[in-house]
């Protein structure tokens, strides 16, 4: 049954094995593969149409990865119990394969393709994002559509002075450097990452070590595209060409486009206009409205779009000058603003140029957090943060819909580049949320937003380690020329072959990111574009800081307060108590909001209020809940009720002790009936503990001054009045501890 199973297996370098099989699992896409590390195992298909829609000119390339719950022995959560729409964590995991595969179609195949990953097993040592693309270009390679691999794609870490490949997922945490690196066996094609402040000799490190090990895979993936007998794909021609219009299209254009491009015009859309007008100056001269037909209109687009490409980065590589008129390293005008918004917790605005980021931060408690709940990584996430890119940002009508996959990755991009600057949530116990819209966009609003959320945060009072800022490198190359620009425009990353974002502090790179359009990238390249980077991050953090040098010395006065207290850990349930009902009380009448989290011994109690007295009156009142009363101690104590042998007092929350009839006054009351009531309140002292049933026994007596020359009456039913009354006061009192006490609380 399985006679045609083909296994490749291959050591990452230190006796962890990796193997691909393909032919055993869904036979009838176009190719699937299965890859395994450990128990994790993903299942990888390829399928892609004969035919291509008509007047399609790009790559209608769909990638989609799920994380079974069954592959870890869970079930997913919400109501109908079963997957549902990728969470933003596949998403991410998706973008990366994408990334890594698109450049490497030929650029004249237009048939739409859907690789479709899937995690069948996982295991808690092995992350199945390091796995995702080798598991499609598996898939791939047994395929027959056409593909210009092969490529794959490891994690490198730099952990304990050492680069590791495939990093086990307990020490990704204490690397300082984790790395998603995809490559061909010649070339690095993408790069995404977060660091902790490292240099940028370590990042170049990183990616070399990374690239021997892809080099590896690729090798293997060779073997198998030959075993399976796929080394020659199907044909295809899905583009209708007319050369000789391509020619006289370049001739008409060419020098128009490259002289139109010296100008330097900052205004993206003049120069949109500017060019829309020469192309159609072509069409104008050359055709009527009765011979311009939709296909010639079609190929004159797809034509003066090459040459407008070709004629704009020629002008880059001979003039050495930017579209906007900029120098090759010189960064667009930026002006920022801090505080911009009155009524939020933290606010800035960050512009660039024509790139121009509204942040907000929004501090909250704990019951704010997100939380994870995916097939592999499970908890709370405490910082968030939302990249919104709407229409207008660019000019355009655009259907406001759900969040684009694009918006995923903006934003992630831009929470690795400032989470490892926030304080710890012990010198900081809020929930963060930053929130950046885009209201204008040319390039690079990615790192917008990190400038613009380093400043919203530091306008909010969070006392970031250090300010971050980030910047887009871009290249163009061409034979032996090739020019770093910092700070791209839209346009240079457009017609570019590098997208490179830095983010960073002034002391090393936080995170990165790095999409590659250009064979044989060298190493030298890299170490430019990264001094380039370096060199421009510290302009701008110069610009940053001179708008807000520091964070706030204080939250603003709407902002909530938490304060943090740490209690026993067996006071928990007591402050909870039973059904919630104490910490619900306690909330209700101070006007708070409190989070209690067990850690190790203790419970970790947040008391957050936008008033800081309703914030003393919970903790005294917590502290009350978990204070072990002694022998001596006075309280204030409230009359709860009475009965024939005394009363019993609560003298702190949910704590009640007896005071014996005895004990009320000097001389001795027939009956406390008619002297005290319910609800009456005075001081009384601890002056002993029943060791047996645990009772309390109180004494307001002893705090008055004793009467000169009393001597003591002995009571006349001191017998089996007392007798009694300790039964009575036994069950009382252990009914009341039974109910959970009820959170009354002393005034």
């Amino acid at each position: 049954m399985n006679e045609h199973v083909i296994t490749k297996r291959f050591d990452l370098g230190d006796g962890r094995m990796v193997t691909i099989e393909t032919g055993k699992l869904a036979k009838q896409a176009d190719g699937s593969a299965v890859v395994r590390m450990n128990d994790t195992m993903l299942l990888a298909t390829v399928c892609a149409k004969k035919e291509v829609g008509e007047n399609v000119d790009f790559m209608p390339l769909t990638v989609d990865y799920q994380e079974k719950y069954a592959s870890m022995g869970r079930f997913p959560g919400g109501f109908f119990k079963r997957e549902a729409r990728p969470s933003e964590h596949e998403i991410l995991i998706a973008r990366l394969v994408d990334r890594a595969l698109r450049p490497l179609f030929p650029d004249n195949f237009h048939a739409e393709v859907q690789v479709m990953i899937y995690l069948i097993s996982g295991d808690h040592d092995t992350m199945p994002d390091q796995l995702a693309a080798l598991a499609a270009a598996s898939a791939l390679a047994v395929s027959d559509i056409p593909f210009n691999g092969p490529v794959s794609e490891v994690r490198v870490s730099h952990l304990d002075g050492r680069y590791v490949i495939n990093t086990p997922m307990q020490d990704i945490e204490r690397a300082d450097l984790d790395l998603i690196v995809a490559a061909t066996e010649d070339n690095i094609m993408m790069v995404e990452g977060e660091m902790k402040e490292v240099s940028e000799d370590i990042m170049l490190g990183a990616l070399k070590a990374a690239h021997e090990a892809i080099k590896i895979q690729c090798r293997v993936l060779n073997e198998l595209t030959a075993d399976a007998g796929k080394t020659e794909k199907r044909e295809y021609c899905h583009e209708v060409n007319d050369e000789e219009l391509r020619q006289r299209v370049r001739e008409a254009v060419y020098q128009k486009c490259y002289d139109f491009s010296k100008q330097g015009i900052a205004n993206k859309h003049q120069r949109e206009e500017g060019f829309a007008a020469i192309k159609q100056e072509f069409i104008d001269a050359n055709y009527t409205e009765e011979t311009l037909t939709d296909e010639v209109k079609f190929m004159i687009d797809r034509y003066y779009h090459d040459v407008e490409r070709e004629a704009m980065r020629d002008m880059v590589l001979n003039e050495r000058t930017r579209l906007d008129g900029r120098q090759l390293d010189e960064i667009r005008p930026i002006w920022c603003e801090n505080d911009y918004l009155p009524s939020v917790h933290g606010s800035a605005i960050f512009t660039r140029g024509e790139t121009q980021s509204l942040s907000t931060c929004t501090l909250g408690t704990k019951l704010d957090q997100q939380k994870i709940d995916g097939a592999v990584i499970e908890g709370m996430r405490r910082f968030l943060l939302h990249y919104n890119f709407p229409g207008f940002s660019t000019g355009e009508v655009k259907r406001a819909g759900s969040t684009s996959r694009r918006e995923v990755g903006h934003g992630h991009l831009a929470w690795r580049a400032l989470k490892e600057v926030l304080p710890s949530e012990a010198d900081c116990p809020y929930t963060i949320r930053i929130v950046s819209d885009i209201l204008e966009s040319n390039g690079s609003s990615s790192m917008a937003t990190v400038c613009a959320g380093c400043m919203a945060l530091m306008d909010a009072g969070v006392k970031i380690r250090k300010p971050v800022a980030g910047i887009a490198m871009g290249l163009i190359s061409k034979g032996d020329k090739w020019a770093v620009l910092s700070d791209i425009l839209g346009d240079e990353d457009h017609l570019g072959d590098m997208d490179f974002k830095v983010c960073g502090t002034a002391d090393g790179i936080t995170a990165c990111q790095m999409d590659i359009k250009v064979d044989g990238l060298s190493y030298d390249v890299l170490a430019k574009a990264l001094e380039q980077a370096r060199q421009g991050r510290m302009h701008i953090l110069g610009k940053i800081t001179e708008t807000i040098p520091q964070p706030r010395e204080d939250y603003k006065p709407f902002v909530p307060r938490i304060e943090q207290i740490q209690i026993p850990k067996d006071f928990i349930g007591a402050v909870i108590g039973k059904g919630g009902e104490v910490i619900q009380k306690i909330q209700s009448e101070t006007n708070t909001i409190i989070n209690i989290e067990e850690v190790g011994e203790f419970g970790i109690v947040d008391v957050a209020s936008q008033n800081k007295e309703d914030i003393e009156a919970a903790i005294k009142w917590i502290k009350e809940i978990c204070t072990v009363p002694e022998v001596g101690d006075i309280y204030d104590a409230r009359v709860v009720s009475i009965v024939e042998f005394g009363a019993f007092m609560e003298f702190l929350p949910g704590k009640e002790g007896l005071m014996h009839i005895s004990e009320y006054e000097w001389g001795h009351p027939a009956t406390l009936e008619g002297v005290i009531h319910e609800g009456d309140e005075f001081q009384v002292k601890v002056i002993a503990f029943d060791e047996k049933n645990g009772k309390i026994k109180l004494s307001r007596r002893a705090l008055l001054p004793k009467p000169e020359g009393y001597v003591e009456e002995k009571p006349a039913r001191s017998g089996n009045g007392g007798g009694r009354g300790g039964d009575r006061g036994g069950r009382r009192d252990g009914e009341r501890r039974g109910s959970g006490g009820g959170g009354s609380r002393r005034r």
